[in-house]
């Protein structure tokens, strides 16, 4: 006899493999943990709900996402009606050369043309225009039928925010990605399709 228990020897090296696998487990947990953004990370792209039930017409709501002012505007129909007529003197009126989802590649650059939404950044050098909703005022002109004034370089972008001509900037505003989740909600960040 050698003197050497098999059995013990085999339970120990098992226990011994099993409390070094749980304190490893206990190990990386915090490193794991560690590679997961945080709640102020995931809060500035998570998507966003607004809610739009008591938003008049020609009212303006602001909500932030990504750190960004995204308006929400009830257009009356008087705007609307007015955006044909703004076409000879805005710079790119059909939005071929603007960043918009499908869902808003349309005259209204919006999913309901009631409802316009887009990301309140001027697209020059980033200052945020000011919502001028009056007709023909004295210092906007009397062509002037309502939208947005950067009053940093005097950008100018219609209702459905399409930049003027001879501005300095070069296209028009950017529509973030959208859907309605109901007639009185809308969930911004997301478009309809991955919702």
């Amino acid at each position: 006899m050698n003197g050497v228990d098999n059995d013990k020897r085999r339970f120990l090296t098992k226990a011994v493999s099993v409390a070094g696998a749980v304190g490893a487990g206990f190990l990386a947990v915090p490193f794991v943990a560690s590679m997961k953004p945080s709640a102020k990370a995931e809060a500035l792209g998570a998507p966003v709900e607004v809610d739009i039930e008591k938003l008049e017409p020609g009212q303006r709501i602001v909500v932030m996402w990504r750190g960004k002012p995204v308006w929400v505007v009830r257009r009356t129909h008087e705007a609307l009606a007015s955006l044909v007529e703004l076409d000879s003197v805005l710079l790119d009126p059909l939005s071929e050369s603007s960043e918009q989802p499908p869902s808003s590649k349309n005259e209204s650059r919006a999913i309901k043309p009631e409802i316009f939404v887009a990301i309140g950044v001027c697209t020059h050098l980033g200052c945020s225009p000011v919502y001028r909703p009056e007709i023909a005022p004295a210092d906007l002109g009397s062509d002037w039928k309502g939208g947005f004034f950067c009053p940093c370089h005097g950008s100018k972008f219609d209702l459905a925010g399409r930049v003027y001509k001879g501005v300095p900037a070069p296209v028009n505003l950017e529509i973030p990605p959208y859907y309605f989740a109901s007639d009185t909600r809308i969930v911004v960040g997301l478009d309809g399709e991955k919702a």
